[in-house]
This record gives C-alpha cells, sequence and structure tokens, in this order.
C-alpha cells in the first residue's frame, strides 16, 4: 500500500514543479487581479471575455506556430509583417470576386511563401534568423505600406454566412470560433511535438543543430518547415482578422513580434532551442492576452504595455535560466 502512494506524492510534486503549472497559477492569480480591480468588476463580463477569447486567440495562434520555431532553435521577427502582408494578398484576392474559401487558400499558399522564403535566407544563405526576419520584417510591411498606400480598405465577407461562421462565428452564441482554432492548432501542434518523430527531429535540431546533422536529421529541412508553419498561421490568422472586422489596415500586427516571443518565453521556451512544450506556450500565449486585455480594461495607456511585455520577458528569461541551472546541479 505504501508505494502507490510514494508514487501518488512523485507524480503530485512533478505536477506542481512543472512550469505549466506554475504558468497556470500566474494565469488565475492575473484573472483575479483584473477582476477585482477593474471598474465596475468589467474584465469578468461576458462581453469583454469574448474580446479576450475571440482578439487573443488570434495572437495566439500565431505565438504556437513561434514556440515550434524557437524550440527548433531560430526566430521570427517578421510575424506581424507576414500578417499584414496577407491581410493584403486576402484584399487583392476579395476583389476578383472569388470565392472566400479560395481566397483563404490563396492567402495561405502566400504565407508559405513568405514562410519559405525567411527559411531559404536562413538555412542556404546560413544568415542568423535574427537578422534575416529583421530585414523581412521592413520588407514584407514596407511593400503593403506601398502597394496599399498606407489606406484603410473596406473588405466586407458578410455575404458569406458560411465562411463568417468559420472564421468569426460563435459556438452557441457565446464561445468565440477563434478560441476553438486555438484550441486545435495548440492540440495539433502539441500531437506533432510530443509524439512524432518530427517533433523529436525539432528538438534535436533545436538542442544542438551539429550533433542532429551527425545523426542524420535533415536540419534545413526540420527549420524550413517550422518557417512554413509560421507563414500559414500568420495567413490563416489574416483572414480571420479580416472576416472579424471586414476591412484591411496597414497596422495590422504591430507589436506582435515581441509579444510573441514574450508568449514562448514565459512558457518556458528556451531562446537557445531545444526546450519547450506546447501545454507551457498555449498557457504563456494565452497569459500575455490576458494581460494586455487587462491593461485595458483598467484603463491604463498603452504605451505601457511594452514596458510590462519587456518586464515579462526578462523576469521569465532570468526564472528560465535559474531553473536550468538547477536542473544541471540536481544531475
Amino acid at each position: 500500500m505504501g508505494k502507490p502512494v510514494k508514487q501518488q506524492n512523485s507524480y503530485l510534486k512533478k505536477l506542481l514543479t512543472t512550469r505549466s503549472f506554475s504558468i497556470l497559477v500566474v494565469l488565475i492569480a492575473l484573472l483575479i487581479i483584473f477582476t477585482v480591480f477593474s471598474p465596475g468588476g468589467n474584465f469578468i463580463n461576458a462581453e469583454n471575455i469574448k474580446v479576450l477569447l475571440a482578439y487573443g486567440s488570434e495572437f495566439s495562434i500565431i505565438a504556437l506556430g513561434v514556440g515550434v520555431l524557437m524550440i527548433a532553435g531560430e526566430f521570427d521577427l517578421s510575424i506581424g509583417s507576414i500578417l499584414v502582408f496577407c491581410s493584403y494578398l486576402f484584399l487583392i484576392f476579395f476583389k476578383l470576386n472569388l470565392n472566400y474559401f479560395v481566397v483563404l487558400a490563396l492567402t495561405i499558399l502566400g504565407g508559405i511563401a513568405l514562410g519559405y522564403i525567411n527559411a531559404i535566407v536562413t538555412t542556404k544563405g546560413h544568415i542568423p534568423s535574427f537578422i534575416t526576419t529583421l530585414g523581412t520584417m521592413m520588407l514584407w510591411r514596407g511593400l503593403t505600406l506601398w502597394f496599399s498606400g498606407g489606406l484603410q480598405q473596406a473588405c466586407d465577407v458578410s455575404s458569406s454566412s458560411a465562411f463568417l461562421s468559420f472564421l468569426n462565428g460563435t459556438i452557441g452564441g457565446v464561445f468565440p470560433v477563434q478560441a476553438l482554432w486555438f484550441i486545435i492548432v495548440g492540440i495539433i501542434l502539441g500531437l506533432l511535438l510530443h509524439y512524432t518523430r518530427y517533433g523529436n527531429w525539432i528538438y534535436a535540431t533545436g538542442d544542438n543543430a551539429d550533433a542532429a546533422r551527425a545523426m542524420g536529421i535533415r536540419t534545413h529541412i526540420v527549420k524550413m518547415t517550422a518557417f512554413i508553419i509560421v507563414g500559414i498561421l500568420c495567413a490563416f490568422v489574416a483572414g480571420m482578422q479580416i472576416a472579424r472586422v471586414s476591412c484591411f489596415t496597414s497596422r495590422t500586427g504591430e507589436g506582435w513580434e515581441l509579444k510573441a516571443i514574450a508568449a514562448c518565453v514565459v512558457g518556458g521556451t528556451s531562446l537557445r532551442g531545444g526546450i519547450g512544450d506546447m501545454a507551457g506556450i498555449f498557457l504563456g500565449a494565452f497569459a500575455i492576452s490576458v494581460i494586455e486585455n487587462g491593461l485595458v480594461v483598467l484603463r491604463i495607456p498603452y504605451f505601457w504595455t511594452y514596458t510590462v511585455f519587456g518586464l515579462v520577458i526578462v523576469f521569465s528569461v532570468l526564472s528560465s535560466m535559474y531553473l536550468e541551472k538547477q536542473k544541471w546541479a540536481q544531475k
């Protein structure tokens, strides 16, 4: 009888010391704090929860892809620019009077192309992804501003109830479909990371690319697919956003690059690659969305949001380094 109790205690101890559990505790604390201090309890009202789940899920979906890429040992600072470029692609295809699902498919092909360009320049040009995507961040947004003239343009897809339900509907009139997509993408990428050979290759590549190559892993293909995953998710969210707001704006995705990195780091993903899990990234992304939404509800000036995210990144990196040192010390 004693052995099962010990096993239960060890499982409980392991659960309580996981990064994901820590994030969950922090997330619950954030929800309580914002609920208590928001004027009139506005944070917890039904309308704000719907906004949080809809808008927050759009960002969080992309953050999941960025997490996979960071585990593979690379960065993508161009996600906001890929998002706005794909939004403009959606607008262009929309004006051709194509079926909206065809428009979305073509936009996703555009996202794949942009992710592929980032991957090729990084892997074949042997240029650090930080530099590559810093350049493409300015390139894609600059081209979008040039083509669009920086003007907001209407893109009303409300004539297709099926398309709206697919990307901007609600389940039971309450639960935004964006949140459902966030869960679905999280599950798919979680299965990919933790239950497939490709997932093992991602971790091996991020941990030590040279050793992975020596084992026969085609690390450039692994990284390339990770970049493409990010491109696909950016394009998908571009369609999702247009379905929600019915227009294109050239400021779409501004600042999402740092928020995505913050979400992944908060979720326990190492900046050096090879460490991270989808549950942590999922919770980290939602925590960042909660913080942003909570600051707005508390009527705190928006520029303070960047200050908060900066502090979150620094604190999360320091805590991750401390935990890694503790693990090495125990070994």
